[in-house]
């Protein structure tokens, strides 16, 4: 399926809802959708050690969290490389021609410096200007959160569609009562729809399967509780924006034709 329009996109969901397996799905049916990371950029950022990693990484060692600046920047960066980002009119700063040999030397100092260290992209620089082309598209995870994140993201990257995914609590812990990993390798099971093919054996290893120390009903409570209180304010910020749009289903092979058919509608060629 080709896209018309750039598709910039927000799964919001319990844990447990299964937003992993739509964000898949909507990735294998949509070519031109590509996923974004926050967690995955921050950790590449530190492994091949760039002005942002470094920065980051001297704040993870001091004990302090990675502020919600520092990670919009290495999201902006990202669409930035991918030539997703581009200067609003009339700014000489952020640029992004790279035949100009001026531009590209303003690139490197912005990179170098500024972008890791001015407090405020949004205040600092005009809002830069996104790509429309549909190979632009994308799905952000990890980021916004809370609605002061999402009101941040705003400001310099317009998300289009953020979708609330619902599924009933008794459902989720029904999931996660059936949920077992292979622990060397991370692999996952479900006994309900995705089972082993020896039970309580690693398909790959033969060898056992255990049950994650958190996987008990009170802990769930409690996620979902902490979960609910993040993201009202979340999908009401949205919601007021024009772009939220909620589904409901017991299962991800209910949700995911919903989501398909309106994904389809707002972006479909």
């Amino acid at each position: 399926m080709r896209l018309r329009k750039a598709a910039r996109i927000i799964l919001v969901g319990a844990p447990g809802v299964g937003k992993g397996t739509q964000a898949e799905r909507l990735l294998n049916r949509f070519p031109q959708l590509s996923a974004i990371s926050s967690g995955d950029l921050l950790r590449d950022n530190v492994k091949n050690q760039t002005p942002l990693g470094i920065k980051a990484e001297s704040t993870m060692k001091s004990g302090a969290l990675v502020p919600d600046a520092m990670i919009l920047r290495l999201i902006l960066n990202e669409l930035k490389t991918r030539g997703w980002l581009f200067p609003s009119s009339g700014s000489d700063v952020l640029t992004l021609n790279s035949v100009s040999a001026a531009a590209a030397a303003s690139n490197q100092d912005f990179e170098a410096d500024l972008y890791v260290e001015q407090p405020s992209l949004a205040q600092t620089y005009p809002p830069p200007q996104t790509s429309d082309d549909p190979s632009a598209s994308f799905i952000l995870d990890g980021f916004p959160r809370t609605a002061g994140q999402a009101d941040s993201l705003d400001a310099l990257v317009p998300i289009n569609l953020v979708v609330s995914l619902k599924t009933p609590f008794s459902v989720i812990m029904e999931r996660i009562q059936g949920r077992w990993v292979h622990l060397p390798s991370g692999r996952v099971y479900n006994t309900t729809f995705n089972a082993p093919k020896v039970p309580g054996k690693d398909d790959i290893t033969g060898e056992p399967l255990s049950k994650r120390a958190d996987d008990d009903e009170e802990t769930w409570k409690a996620r979902l509780q902490k979960f609910e209180e993040t993201s009202e304010p979340l999908l009401n910020h949205y919601a007021k924006k024009g772009v939220l749009w909620e589904v409901q289903g017991n299962s991800s092979d209910e949700i995911t034709p919903k989501l398909w058919k309106e994904f389809e509608r707002r972006f479909g060629a």
